[in-house]
């Protein structure tokens, strides 16, 4: 089954680019042609590209490695959020900051303060032994951290790879990873730097649609990875369990195949039956001509008498 579909990659606009004015020349191969002064991006390579990210998403996390999440901009937030939180994965989609994987030892010692601050109950003033006053204070480092680190709390280490949306917004993210040799999965659209990504797939990282597509089909093959990891079996079944609706034209296609095979099936039961039912007559031949001489005998008998 398909990771996805060229109509939802229509749907979602993930075939739009940039302005032909604000291009990446590195980016002309992967350009379809231009509308309006506009780059139309040519989806027949996205879903190559998209099939090759998904293997290779799917292949790291069932070999025990995580993927980092990550889109700071207004139309990725969302997005990215849920999805990592649907499949455990780390997230950033507030604001990244410098060193969080080249230096994510003093990442990590802030991880560990925001667990400290989850454990005071600022409700409780009498019981924390701590006045009014320092208790705001706790209270809004806690929730700083929350809202830079919220979505690393669980990150014990770097991550295997990461997911980026808009490669030149989040160019810092970028750097780190290909510094500390990670492989970057991202979306790229015609202003993007192509070189800058291991597995690339070419698109709209501006549009809340396209962005919110992409980042499920990674997450999918997180998903997918995880089950393989837990050795659950992901064949036939599971895939026509998690199969999205059809669309209408697919459906229509569907029911032909099917009506054509049930009017092929009696049809081939009817010709299965024929040739029993002319065996019949000839074997009630085959019994009468051979009683025929037991019946004889008595008179060959007489004419000798």
């Amino acid at each position: 089954m398909a990771v996805v579909t060229m109509r939802e990659l229509l749907e979602s606009g993930v075939h739009f680019g940039h302005q032909t004015r604000r291009w990446n020349p590195k980016m002309k191969r992967f350009i379809f042609t231009e509308r309006n002064g506009i780059y139309i991006i040519d989806l027949l390579q996205s879903l190559s590209y998209i099939d090759r990210a998904y293997e290779f998403v799917k292949e790291t996390v069932a070999h025990g490695g995580t993927v980092m999440f990550v889109g700071t901009k207004k139309q990725a937030q969302e997005a990215i959020a849920e999805q990592a939180t649907r499949v455990g994965m780390p997230y950033v989609n507030q604001r990244w900051l410098g060193g969080m994987l080249t230096n994510f030892s003093t990442v990590y010692k802030r991880l560990q303060r925001l667990k400290e601050l989850e454990q005071i109950d600022f409700e409780d003033v009498a019981a924390s032994g701590l006045t009014k006053k320092e208790l705001l204070v706790l209270s809004r480092e806690k929730a700083k951290l929350e809202k830079t680190l919220g979505g690393i709390r669980e990150m014990s280490k770097v991550p295997s790879a990461v997911w980026i949306v808009d490669t030149k917004k989040e160019h810092i993210a970028v750097g780190e990873a290909r510094k500390l040799n990670i492989p970057v999965v991202a979306i790229l659209d015609t202003n993007c730097d192509p070189d800058e990504v291991d597995y690339k797939i070419p698109g709209n990282d501006d549009a809340i649609r396209s962005v919110t597509l992409l980042t499920r089909v990674i997450a999918d093959a997180v998903a997918e990875g995880l089950m393989s990891r837990s050795g659950v079996n992901t064949g036939d079944k599971g895939e026509k369990a998690v199969a999205e609706p059809l669309a209408e034209w697919e459906r229509d296609l569907l029911e032909g195949e099917k009506k054509a095979d049930d009017a092929e099936a009696p049809a081939a039961e009817a010709a299965a039956e024929a040739p029993a039912e002319t065996e019949a007559p000839a074997e009630a031949e085959a019994e009468v001509a051979a009683e025929a001489p037991v019946a004889e005998a008595p008179a060959a008998d007489a004419e000798q008498a």
